[in-house]
């Protein structure tokens, strides 16, 4: 069982959920049957997340380039987002999780925009945890809006080109408003970060697991953030000895996760 430190949480942690397909085919199921168990393993990561006191946590839901995937896949992953919606309103709201959503949202069907909308307004005052949705989204894509965006604003005397910093750029940027990503871990085997959060994930700690997403549980996340929390995060400074995380530290600070 993992020992995670309570006092050294990550304060965003972002999810590529990956290996749903892989699942059911090595269990001679359909697709679709992998997605729906990986609903579980998003309500088991939401749990534990909320439990241990995250204050923000992105999921890989749907990317930009999944609209390419069979219609019949994409049909099915939107109705069980939308099944999503409605199952999981009473989890999100007797824990005062605030649900959002990141993306071209507008290319999502009417019926889930409706669904998602309603959703994301009733909870939108909660302040227990951020339970961000990626949808329809694409890193590339996300920083190509915002450079139209500024583009817009420079054109229209708005901003001087001359005084756009990175601030400016984070503003635009909707995976922003729940701050950078301090750990990003991705399921299934693959190594690489796949257009997710490209901006905020700049100085994030990156943990990759073989273990497939629907079987991805609390203690898999414990796991994560222990691992997390033997690294040290220099962000291009010199390393300093009193941020290492000491060896032998007080019992008192570490939390076994249950």
């Amino acid at each position: 069982m993992a020992l995670v430190d309570v006092s050294r949480l990550p304060q965003h942690v972002a999810i590529i959920m990956d290996g749903n397909g892989r699942w059911a085919q090595a269990r001679g199921k359909p697709r679709t049957a992998g997605h729906e168990r990986g609903a579980d393993a998003v309500r088991a990561t939401m749990r534990a997340a909320r439990r241990l006191g995250i204050p923000a946590l992105t999921l890989y839901a749907f990317s930009e380039q999944n609209w390419d995937r069979p219609q019949a896949e994409v049909n099915a992953l939107v109705d069980l987002l939308c099944e999503c919606l409605v199952s999981e309103r009473n989890e999100l709201v007797d824990n005062e999780i605030r649900l959002s959503a990141i993306g071209r949202l507008h290319k999502l069907p009417q019926h889930a925009r409706s669904r998602l909308r309603t959703l994301t307004s009733e909870t939108e005052s909660y302040q227990g945890m951020t339970l961000n949705l990626a949808l329809s989204y694409g890193g590339r894509e996300e920083l190509i809006d915002a450079a139209r965006a500024l583009a817009t604003k420079a054109r229209d005397g708005e901003v001087d080109p001359n005084e756009i910093d990175e601030a400016a750029v984070a503003a635009l940027l909707p995976s922003m408003e729940v701050g950078p990503v301090d750990l990003l871990i991705r399921t299934g085997g693959e190594q690489r970060i796949s257009n997710f959060l490209l901006w905020g994930s700049a100085y994030a700690e990156l943990y990759f697991t073989d273990e497939l997403w629907p079987d991805f549980s609390a203690n898999s996340l414990y796991c994560a953030i222990e691992a997390y929390q033997g690294r040290q995060r220099r962000f291009g400074l010199v390393p300093d000895a009193q941020q290492r995380p000491a060896s032998g530290e007080s019992p008192s600070k570490l939390e076994r996760a249950i």
